[in-house]
């Protein structure tokens, strides 16, 4: 396909998304308990994907991904500006769920809504094949984006990063915990993530923000 054809087919399908309102009209179990409002920054020239789980409150809110404390710190995971982050020349981002799903009897997010990933994953990663890195961000990013690579669990499959990132398979795929501050204690009983993952995942950033 040529890029004039790629870029208005992923303009075409991002409107779809944006339009979307099947977890309120059609849903696999309790409808969203809000009005939808699919958050999402494709790109038909980012050659990195961030694949994260689903928007919070304050995503919902702003309508622009990572606009909260869990985007402060995966930024200064991948050692990118504000700036660098939300150039859609650098970085496409695309959750596993594109609306805000509600909160659970303690306050903390749900997970990504079942309807989204079936509907419109794979269409979306058909419309930008420029992707040569994703970040899999949370256990169900992982399970997309690595099927029988994926670990038992979150632990397992990032402690298993050398490997995965190893594979001849295109994209490449680093899988990481949710940058959420509620992820502070898993931080903290693993500090290879921060010695060892992170470093490699700057310069494997650093390489195609400079190309």
């Amino acid at each position: 396909r040529e890029p004039d054809a790629l870029q208005a087919g992923l303009a075409r399908l991002a409107a779809t998304i944006r339009a979307c309102r099947i977890c309120r009209d059609a849903p696999l179990g309790r409808p969203l308990p809000h009005e939808p409002r699919p958050v999402l920054t494709p790109s038909s020239t980012a050659r990195i994907l961030i694949a994260g789980q689903a928007p919070g409150t304050r995503v919902h809110g702003s309508g622009l991904s990572f606009t909260d404390p869990s985007g402060d710190r995966l930024r200064g995971w991948l050692g990118v500006s504000e700036e660098q982050f939300y150039n859609p020349d650098h970085f496409a981002i695309a959750a596993m769920g594109f609306c805000f799903p509600g909160l659970d009897a303690k306050g903390g997010d749900l997970p990504p809504r079942r309807e989204c990933a079936p509907a419109w994953r794979a269409q979306l990663m058909a419309e930008m094949p420029q992707v040569e890195l994703v970040l899999a961000i949370g256990f169900h990013a992982q399970r997309w984006h690595l099927g029988r690579d994926c670990g038992k669990n979150l632990t397992d499959t990032v402690l298993d990063w050398r490997r995965i990132a190893a594979r001849p398979n295109r994209p490449k795929v680093f899988p990481l915990p949710h940058p959420s501050w509620r992820n502070t204690g898993w931080l903290k009983r693993h500090p290879w993530f921060e010695a060892e993952l992170l470093p490699a995942l700057r310069e494997e950033i650093a390489i195609w923000i400079a190309g």
